[in-house]
């Protein structure tokens, strides 16, 4: 456990405001009604909420049940949980382990697993978005690619990776589960899954570098001041915040 904690809580040295001015351009994929407690299709619109207030933490393991972060999840906490939430189990598994580690590297972050779900659901549908699925190791079959962020009523983001990370040579694409854009992606890189490959289209990867940085852009995730600048600070897409809000709000509830 020390040795996973060592290892997820090491993020690359480079200055806040590159990473928080990267990570304000990751792309935005439209959510699917997914869960327990969703709006019936034609309902009425809700208000969107400010925040997302703290929630229960996920049980941990007594004893690691695989490697990476997912193994640290206790399975029948996971099992109910997912049930409750109608979140597959192998992305849970992800927001809940990456919970757990930032919860002992550094729990004045107070980051919470429905926080990670909210928005895991609002960037991808938890890995599903274009017909995409986790396999046994948590990455997404196939790849997911966001739109080309030329200008053309997204963000104008130039290459920078040649295409290595994106696999486009002309221009950035947010990437993965979590859709970080190639430079974020660099600055926060992690194997989160214990596989030895750091790759951006593991979730465990994904949802690690995500809170790596979402603890790096602000503290104190349960207080709403704390909540919005981070959440802010990843997407400051209209009604991002609220939508992330909403989907974390159901999500903890559905738990509790």
């Amino acid at each position: 456990m020390r040795s996973l904690l060592r290892s997820f809580g090491v993020v690359a040295a480079v200055a806040l405001g590159v990473a928080l001015v990267a990570a304000l351009i990751t792309l935005v994929f439209a959510p699917r009604p997914v869960g327990s407690g969703w709006p019936e299709p034609g309902a009425p619109p809700e208000p969107l909420p400010r925040w997302a207030p703290p929630v229960a933490p996920p049980v941990a393991a007594a004893t690691p049940t695989g490697p990476g972060v997912a193994g640290l999840v206790d399975l029948e906490w996971l099992g109910a949980a997912s049930d409750a939430t109608g979140i597959p189990a192998r992305a849970l598994a992800a927001y809940a382990g990456a919970a757990i580690v930032k919860a002992a590297a550094m729990p004045e972050c107070r980051l919470s697993w429905a926080t990670l779900a909210g928005i895991g659901a609002i960037e991808s549908d938890h890995a599903r978005h274009g017909g995409s699925r986790l396999d046994e190791t948590g990455t997404a079959v196939p790849p997911i690619f966001g739109v080309a962020l030329d200008g053309d009523g997204v963000a104008l983001i130039p290459d920078s990776d040649g295409g290595e990370i994106d696999g486009d040579p002309d221009g950035d694409r947010a990437v993965g589960p979590m859709q970080l854009i190639p430079q974020t992606w660099r600055n926060w890189h992690v194997d989160g899954n214990g596989d030895g490959i750091e790759d951006p289209q593991n979730i465990d990867d994904a949802v690690v570098a995500a809170s790596n940085y979402l603890c790096r852009a602000s503290t104190a995730f349960d207080t709403e001041e704390g909540w919005r600048t981070g959440v802010i600070s990843y997407n400051s897409a209209t009604d991002y915040v609220g939508r992330v809000a909403r989907a974390a709000i159901r999500y903890g509830d559905a738990v509790a």
